[in-house]
């Protein structure tokens, strides 16, 4: 899902990247070499990058993986959660609240007030 939604905001002019924070010495499965591996089978459309030093991380407080940022071309963030909302819609299917939110913001809109909060497993800190 995280593959399609990043090609169509492509054709909205909206850019991604991710960036891998957690601390890879102690957490082996997540060392730069194995992410590339899993960028690569997925076909991400993306630089996926490595906060080795974690500022980045603390800068935007993140908390989980997946967290997503959501920012206008000011660089203001705009949105703050999940790929998708885990409620489902009237015919069954979960809301893609990322693409959702950025498509209104290519579009010069706000990011939505209501978005739910980020849920995954935690930063592995240093």
């Amino acid at each position: 899902r995280l593959v399609a939604d990043a090609h169509a905001l492509e054709k909205d002019g909206v850019a991604m990247v991710a960036i891998m924070s957690n601390d890879f010495e102690h957490y082996p499965d997540d060392a730069p070499d194995k992410m590339a591996v899993f960028a690569k089978a997925h076909t991400m459309p993306f630089p996926y990058l490595v906060d080795e030093s974690q500022e980045v991380a603390r800068a935007y407080d993140a908390v989980c993986t997946p967290d997503f940022f959501g920012l206008n071309a000011s660089g203001a963030l705009q949105y703050r959660g999940r790929l998708d909302n885990l409620k489902m819609n009237g015919e069954g299917a979960r809301v893609p609240e990322l693409l959702n939110a950025m498509q209104a913001v290519a579009q010069g809109a706000q990011g939505p007030k209501d978005q739910t909060p980020s849920m995954g497993c935690s930063i592995k800190w240093r």
